[in-house]
Parts: C-alpha cells; sequence; structure tokens
C-alpha cells in the first residue's frame, strides 16, 4: 500500500513539474521586443515607437508603407499583425459563436475596435476575462 501512495506522489510531483515546464515553454515562445521590431520593418512599417507588451499582445504605433500613422496589435505568440484600420471579416453574431465554441460562456459587451473585436466573457474555468478575437478567424489572440 506505501509503495502505491508512494508512486502516486512521485506521479502528482511530476506531472506538476511538467505542468510548469510547459508554461515557462509557452512563456519563452513569446516574441521580444527586438523580434517584434525586425517582424513590423519586415512588412514595410517604418518609424515604430510606443512599443508595449499588455494582456498577452504587442502594441505598437507606426507609419505604413504609404506613410499613414497606423496603430497595430501585434499576436505575441505568431507574430501576426491587426492594423486599427482592419475591416472584419465576422459579424458580433459570428464572434459569440466563435467564443462559445472555443469554450467561452456569458459572452457580452462584444464590440469591433482597432482591428480587432473585443469582448468579456467566462473561460472554461469559470474565470470572468477580457478578450481580444482576430477579425478574421474569430479565434482569441489576447486575454486580460
Amino acid at each position: 500500500m506505501k509503495s502505491k501512495i508512494t508512486s502516486l506522489t512521485f506521479t502528482l510531483a511530476l506531472g506538476a513539474l511538467s505542468l510548469g515546464s510547459s508554461s515557462a515553454a509557452i512563456a519563452q515562445q513569446a516574441m521580444t521586443e527586438p523580434q517584434v521590431r525586425s517582424t513590423l520593418t519586415g512588412h514595410g512599417y517604418t518609424k515604430v515607437h510606443d512599443l508595449k507588451f499588455r494582456d498577452g499582445m504587442w502594441y505598437a504605433r507606426a507609419r505604413s508603407a504609404n506613410g499613414k500613422s497606423v496603430d497595430l496589435h501585434i499576436d505575441a505568440r505568431t507574430g501576426q499583425m491587426y492594423p486599427d484600420k482592419q475591416v472584419s471579416q465576422l459579424s458580433a453574431r459570428d464572434v459569440r459563436a466563435s467564443l462559445e465554441t472555443q469554450g467561452y460562456t456569458r459572452v457580452h459587451d462584444v464590440d469591433f475596435e482597432d482591428g480587432l473585436w473585443n469582448a468579456k466573457a467566462e473561460n472554461p474555468a469559470g474565470k470572468h476575462v477580457r478578450l481580444k478575437i482576430d477579425a478574421g478567424s474569430g479565434k482569441v489572440v489576447g486575454v486580460e
């Protein structure tokens, strides 16, 4: 009996360690500030400034290739850019449906602003969250 408890304790401890390391691996996958700057300039943006990391996303101001000032949201994991002048391919109803299929409940305050959909909801664990949603795919790209 003692060996079963010891074995179970070891298994649980190992699982907890692996969860901690996977969280660290996810955190290490986030783009760094120099990588974000490089990605933006590689896509033709110049005069990148006000670069900040907040709510799992990078935010920046820059000049587009046509010389116009633009605000950008950048997915910290993928580098996907969301300019503030972007047009949504989804409706608010589409966004609600997408969030519900991703496990969110009590979705409300869905609005489109600065190239991204915003919404408030409860995550699968029941915690109230604010979400940033891709205007093309409906996938969550930022959580606060």
